[in-house]
């Protein structure tokens, strides 16, 4: 029987886009693809297709798209203390057109129980001319070719436990965070198999997000803790530049977009930052609902889910959505 956190619903998978479909994923399991008018064009489920799943908190993990192929990642307790044959964790790729199953790949890890859980989501990364499909959880950072499922390479070691946010990438460098509020890394992942240690190009440690994925903007690095403290980081150094205290509590990631930086709590605040170094606040707006999905940002709509509705809101003038 699973046992589901008090911030999961079945919906906490995010949905991904084609230029003509909408591929959705469940807590349950469930995914299906759509068109633009609504119609469903095949689905499956994952707990049907591999096993009931044995992530401590609930299945959240979001697909991605990769050419002709919806990825999907679950990354779950094995149970390797109770039971003969330990429960996998797994890539599983299906084709976006009829559903079918390309490719399934077991991620194996040193961890054990809970630390075995992650509620990533994958990153598609291209490096030296090579696309990759990067994986952080389960005290382990990876990345493996997105067309086969074959590992590229792989960095154990990060322990701390279970792990939430998901990595981000930029300037050929890798960003994760260590699970349990642990330390947030820079890794030069540019080789194969095992990777040592000293790839880990900085890390730092202090207010780090157990929840919030780290953002890279314009060659800074901004984080929020799930408390409130926002920090802006040297991309390429890890050097501090920045700390500033947000009212809390936060779930979603930041989203960045000319030149600001969007953070949302949970209380419904939207506090607006200029994307620099100094971290100066441009505005605070309110919304009367809990926000616990990050914001998507289109065609200077910030667009933001909320348990009661879901909202699109612009600019009036050139200061851009929730700007002033």
């Amino acid at each position: 029987m699973q046992v589901f956190h008090r911030w999961h619903n079945m919906a906490s998978p995010s949905p991904v886009t084609s230029e003509n479909r909408v591929v959705v994923q469940f807590g349950t399991g469930d995914m299906a693809a759509l068109d633009f008018t609504g119609n469903i064009l095949w689905k499956r489920n994952l707990q049907q297709d591999h096993g009931p799943f044995t992530i401590w908190w609930g299945f959240a993990s979001s697909s991605v798209l990769n050419t002709n192929l919806v990825i999907s990642c679950c990354m779950q307790d094995s149970l390797a203390d109770r039971r003969e044959k330990p429960v996998e964790s797994y890539l599983v790729a299906h084709d976006l057109e009829t559903g079918r199953e390309v490719w399934k790949t077991v991620r194996k890890t040193q961890a054990v129980a809970e630390q075995c859980d992650a509620y990533t989501t994958p990153l598609l990364f291209e490096l030296n001319g090579r696309r990759q499909l990067v994986i952080m959880g389960a005290n382990q950072l990876d990345g493996y070719d997105p067309a086969t499922g074959k590992q590229l390479w792989f960095l154990p070691g990060l322990t701390g436990g279970r792990t939430v946010p998901s990595p981000t990438a930029d300037g050929g460098l890798l960003y994760a965070v260590h699970g349990l509020r642990g330390a947030l890394i820079c890794v030069d992942a540019d080789g194969q198999g095992q990777l040592p240690a000293g790839r880990i190009v900085w890390q730092h440690r202090q207010n780090t997000p157990d929840t919030c994925c780290p953002i890279v903007y314009q060659g800074l690095l901004f984080t929020v803790s799930d408390e409130g403290i926002t920090q802006c980081l040297d991309a390429k150094t890890g050097e501090v530049q920045c700390r500033k205290r947000l009212k809390g509590p936060f779930k979603a990631s930041p989203v960045a977009a000319d030149g600001r930086v969007y953070f949302v709590s949970t209380t419904g605040v939207c506090t607006v930052l200029a994307a620099a170094r100094e971290l100066r606040e441009l505005a605070a707006n309110s919304l009367d609902d809990q926000l616990i999905a990050s914001p998507a940002l289109s065609a200077g709509i910030l667009f933001l889910r909320g348990r009661k509705s879901l909202y699109a809101i612009a600019g009036n003038d050139s200061s851009g959505p929730l700007g002033r």
